[in-house]
């Protein structure tokens, strides 16, 4: 018998694929984990094996999420890529970048890259991309870690919350925009002001209002002008991220109109909750900077549809339960940070149609984008020469979070008991299905070199 060189590994039909994107009726024709074809629903393309879409399904580019903390190795115990990625690949999402916190050792040198690669090759079911740090104790050595293939650098500009991962003061802000200006690399930053953050520190507390209290929109404002002004100064590009305050959008704005380059991303969580909805006391909406309230809600999707915000990511932040729900509902105690990995899709696509916003542009802000943003040249997108990273999502259906029924590995969430649209029925890794039960992970390690395995 003789093997046909025209012969597809797969042909995926489906009535509305998301296409140059648009939807429209089409046969995708994988090969060797890449799109090798893109026809009418219709044609005839050689294979063994099809799969047709259900008529209630549609066939979507996989999501890309470049906000995600594993927190592996070092505190596994929170999550790690084994549950993070199977969350990932339950919720539609076929790439994530991996933050240099809050794992041990953070991500701030080539070594503590490769044991962070080392820890993932094994168990990572979607491939899985790395930020590095930009901390006091690794200026002057970024170049080493950009060469290592990380896809840019995180800072924090006020405490992050943990000991071994310092914040940036003004001075070594502007050193680390200085020194990726000189070969054109990336800073992303957790933007809040200290001085302003202990300006209106309070006693903490049960009281949620309080709690947003002691983080108002000036900490947000205060410090992406401060980034504004070090890439005006060095030429340098910059990431805002985790927008969650709207009173930032015109500076945003402004910057973008200036041609500075400047990029911005928001979450889920800021896109679907609201402070006139978080109870006193529920320490599982706590996360820095803050959910705030629905006006501020409604601005920030304005921002989205006037692109002045580039991307929405998860933000995925998780945490065992007892540092989450284990101080009697004092915020000012409770680890703060959301998981929302599995759920970023659907949350965001169930208050989107309810705006009546489509999904193609949820799509370009969690798929797309997300891509284009890291150099992902082969994600985010169904056309010849992609990888094969293709979702079946039903985006009719509905469901009921149930924590305990997610793929993360603590049954924490501040969706528990939401009503959500949109389920990925079927998820593919380059042309290959990721099933519910364990199989030999095939997640491939990227660098930042248009996203190359490692």
């Amino acid at each position: 018998m003789t093997q046909r060189d025209d012969l597809f590994d797969l042909v995926i039909r489906a009535e509305r694929a998301l296409v140059g994107g648009s939807f429209r009726p089409a046969a995708i024709g994988i090969r060797d984990g890449a799109i090798a074809a893109v026809a009418d629903a219709s044609a005839a393309l050689p294979t063994s094996r099809t799969v047709t879409l259900a008529a209630d399904e549609v066939l979507l580019p996989g999501v890309v999420d470049t906000h995600v903390h594993v927190n592996e190795p070092g505190r596994t115990e929170w999550e790690g890529f084994a549950s993070a990625t199977r969350a990932a690949a339950a919720g539609g999402v076929t790439t994530i970048l991996d933050m240099p916190l809050n794992s041990i050792p953070p991500t701030v040198d080539p070594d503590a890259l490769a044991v962070k690669r080392a820890v993932a090759g094994p168990k990572a079911v979607v491939d899985v991309g790395f930020w590095g740090g930009a901390v006091p104790g690794n200026l002057g050595r970024l170049r080493d870690l950009h060469e290592a293939g990380v896809f840019g650098f995180k800072a924090f500009l006020a405490p992050s919350g943990v000991d071994e991962f310092p914040h940036l003061d003004p001075a070594g802000l502007r050193a680390a925009l200085e020194e990726l200006a000189e070969f054109d690399g990336l800073l992303i930053v957790h933007a809040e002001d200290p001085g302003v953050l202990d300006h209106h520190e309070n006693a903490g507390g049960a009281s949620y209002r309080r709690f947003v209290d002691s983080r108002p929109p000036e900490a947000e404002l205060v410090a992406i002008g401060r980034v504004i002004d070090g890439i005006r100064a060095t030429g340098g590009r910059a990431h805002i991220l985790h927008l969650s305050s709207a009173a930032a959008l015109s500076l945003i704005a402004e910057a973008k109109a200036e041609g500075l380059r400047l990029t911005a991303e928001t979450c889920p969580h800021y896109l679907v909750l609201d402070a006139e909805h978080i109870p006193d006391g529920a320490t599982e909406f706590k996360c820095c900077p803050p959910i705030r309230d629905e006006g501020n809600r409604d601005r920030l999707w304005q921002g989205l549809l006037d692109g002045t915000i580039d991307l929405v990511v998860s933000d995925h932040s998780p945490a065992t339960a007892d540092l989450k729900l284990g101080f009697d509902g004092d915020f000012g105690r409770a680890w703060g940070g959301i998981a929302g990995l599995q759920l970023g899709l659907a949350n965001t696509w169930t208050e989107a149609s309810r705006r009546g916003i489509p999904l193609e542009r949820v799509l370009e802000w969690m798929s797309a984008g997300p891509a284009r943003f890291a150099g992902l040249d082969r994600k985010g997108r169904i056309e010849v020469g992609a990888d094969a990273d293709l979702v079946a999502f039903a985006p009719e259906a509905e469901f009921t979070v149930v924590p305990a029924e997610l793929a993360h590995r603590n049954p924490v969430s501040a969706f528990a008991g939401r009503r959500l649209r949109g389920i990925a029925v079927r998820t593919w890794l380059r042309g290959l299905p990721i099933g519910d039960a364990p199989t030999a992970p095939r997640g491939r390690l990227l660098t930042a070199k248009e996203g190359t395995p490692a």
